[in-house]
């Protein structure tokens, strides 16, 4: 018992080191100073013990560029994620409730869209942006975030919407509910953490995406924040400011871990909700 305890201490530590060591690595950059970091000083502080301090963010933060990238990033993402949860839960919907020929084949279809490699479009798509006229615009990052993150949130919302009893459904209906009331005021709710789990998963997909950011893009007028980080040059192009993009990069994560800390419970449950029946 005493072993199987040490073990799993001994397990815990190891992962969370793996996951946090980098993370306070960077942390740590982006309190250093710039010759700090060109001498090589290896340790998680300058050799002097001073540093930058907060000079690195506020540099970054007065970046226009940057602050434009965040509005970028902020607006894209979430239409992105409005309008994905809005046609994930309508098609989950009938595809988990309607019996028709072929449903088997749009899930996987779905999944296999999802799955698909991001860096085979960009080619094809740099073209047709470029011939439509929306190359470097909101909708031109929106569409292929859609493109993978809705079947994915597709196929998550169809599995919570089949957990529901259909006689739920059928009883809003008898005490005089419409079809379209028994959805929006019975099933959707039910369905709440599978809902939050697909707007979690389609705002984290778009809000760290840089390869559609970078290909589709060519100025700050939709440009996002990981796109917009590669462009951080100083006044040596042979010597990246590694700390102002620490810093940066500190501030493009703070959005996404105060979601997961505001929401923690709420994404577990639609993570593991239909996991175990009961």
């Amino acid at each position: 018992m005493l072993k199987n305890k040490i073990g799993l201490t001994v397990g815990i530590a190891f992962v969370l080191a793996w996951c946090l060591l980098p993370i306070a690595w960077i942390v740590s950059l982006s309190f250093k100073s710039q010759e700090s970091i060109t001498v090589g000083n290896p340790g998680f502080l300058p050799a002097d013990g001073t540093g930058a301090g907060w000079t690195n963010y506020h540099d970054v933060l007065a970046d226009e560029q940057f602050r434009r990238a965040i509005i970028n990033s902020i607006g894209i993402c979430l239409i992105a994620t409005a309008l994905s949860v809005i046609l994930a839960t309508l098609a989950a919907y009938a595809i988990a409730r309607l019996e028709f020929k072929g449903k088997k084949f749009v899930l996987t279809t779905a999944l296999v869209i999802a799955m698909f490699p991001v860096v085979s479009l960009v080619g094809p798509l740099f073209d047709l942006w470029r011939t439509i006229g929306i190359y470097d615009t909101w909708i031109g990052l929106i569409i292929p975030y859609m493109s993978f993150t809705l079947p994915l949130a597709i196929w998550t919302l169809s599995a919570f919407f089949r957990e529901i009893p259909w006689e739920m459904e059928q009883a809003a209906q008898v005490d005089g509910a419409t079809s379209w009331q028994a959805f929006r005021k019975v099933i959707v709710p039910l369905a709440a953490p599978g809902v939050f789990t697909a707007a979690i998963l389609t705002f984290f997909f778009a809000w760290n995406d840089f390869v559609f950011g970078i290909s589709l893009t060519s100025t700050e007028n939709a440009r996002p924040i990981p796109a917009a980080l590669s462009f951080f040059v100083g006044a040596d192009p042979f010597n990246r400011p590694a700390s102002l993009l620490a810093a940066g990069a500190v501030v493009a994560t703070i959005p996404i871990i105060a979601i997961v800390l505001i929401f923690q419970r709420k994404i577990v449950a639609g993570l593991t909700s239909g996991a175990v029946k009961g």
